[in-house]
Order: structure tokens, then sequence, then C-alpha cells
């Protein structure tokens, strides 16, 4: 049996279209079952629905044999020295967007760096939000939160946010700008190394399946 592991949302729906590419159909919805095993038309193959910053630790201990996740979520936990026992193949090259810095209409950022002014920053990535602002020699107090994120500088809370980006249209309807760009992100194929030794026939054809229909 191959266990698939996934996350709901937007993910999810971009890799559907590779599954199905792949020859993997999954028979649930998962928007409209409360299951977290989800079937596929393959009996040897499934899917399991968990929180997009779980599906590294799935992974890696083993629970799952490959899955999807941002390479938000993957540069988060190596930056606190996670990831051990992962290898990742492939950029799906679905989920893009990028991690930006912003700030409200009226916060002037330039002149902040400039002056090398501390400022407070709220984000759910802390360890990558470390390390960019510790590497332009600056002094922040990271505010770690899970959600709403552009809610924080509104109300005082924060300063700037360390968030990812799309179209920006949230950003531009809560009177922020974007003011530095951190890095691209997108979503890898993940496999767990043992899984690839144990299982290596079904799980290597799954990669050359995926990395076919990437290409």
């Amino acid at each position: 049996m191959i266990t698939l592991a996934l996350s709901k949302g937007r993910i999810f729906e971009e890799t559907l279209p590779l599954l199905e590419a792949v020859g993997i159909r999954v028979t649930d919805d998962p928007e409209r079952s409360r299951k977290l095993i989800l079937a596929t038309d393959r009996h040897d193959t499934r899917v399991i629905i968990v929180r997009a910053s779980d599906v590294p630790t799935y992974v890696q201990y083993g629970a799952a044999d490959i899955g999807v996740a941002g390479s938000d979520v993957l540069q988060e936990a190596e930056a606190k020295g996670g990831n051990d026992g992962l290898y990742r193949p492939l950029d799906l090259g679905i989920g893009r967007c990028r991690m930006m810095v912003a700030v409200p209409d009226a916060f002037d950022y330039e002149s902040a760096v400039r002056r090398g002014a501390r400022i407070r920053v709220a984000t759910k990535y802390v360890s990558i939000a470390r390390e960019h602002f510790a590497a332009k020699g600056m002094h922040v107090d990271l505010i770690k939160l899970y959600g709403s994120m552009e809610l924080a500088p509104l109300i005082g809370l924060a300063d700037a946010i360390v968030d990812l980006v799309s179209t920006g249209a949230t950003l531009k309807a809560n009177r922020l700008r974007a003011v530095e760009e951190i890095g691209a992100v997108s979503s890898r194929l993940i496999v767990n190394q043992a899984a690839l030794k144990t299982k290596r026939p079904a799980v290597q054809a799954l990669i050359d399946a995926f990395a076919a229909a990437v290409r």
C-alpha cells in the first residue's frame, strides 16, 4: 500500500490533475467528506488529508510514503533543524506564490531599515523571517501568528508581516503593500527515504510518472 499525504485547499485542487495524469483518481471529495483517509481507484494507493504544515512530518516518520508540501513549509522546518529522512525529487510547479515582507501603506519601511529601527513583525514563518532580517542586520521582534496576518498591522500588533502573496489582492484590500521579496514558493514532491528502499518499484514508478506529468 502506498500512502500519499496531501492537505486541503489550493494544493489539493492543483494536485488532482497531476494525480489523474499519473493514473490515480481520488474517489472521495475531502470538501464534502469527513474522512481523513480517502480511497482511490487503485487498490494499492490511498490518500490521507493532513494539515499543510504536518505533511513533511507524516512523510519523515513513514506514516506516508509520499507527500506534496509547499517549499515554504519545508524551508521553515529546515530552519528549525527538521526534515531529516526526506527526499525531494521534484518541483511540481503548482501552488506558486511569493513570500513577502508587507507593511501598511503609511509605514516608511525603507526609512526604518536605514535608521536601523527595531520593528515588530507578525508571521507564522518565524525561522525564515529571523534568518531574513538577521542577514539584513535588522533588529526585529517576531510575533507568531497562524492566520489573518493582515490584521496585525491594522490594529497595531505589528509594524510588518511576513506572509505568502499570490495576487496581492488581499494586501491591497487591507491597505498593505509588499516591500520586499524573501523568495519564490511552489509545491514539492517529497518522499520517505526508507519507503524509497523498501517499496522502491512502486515509489520510483510514481516519482517517474509525476516527473513525466510535470514535463
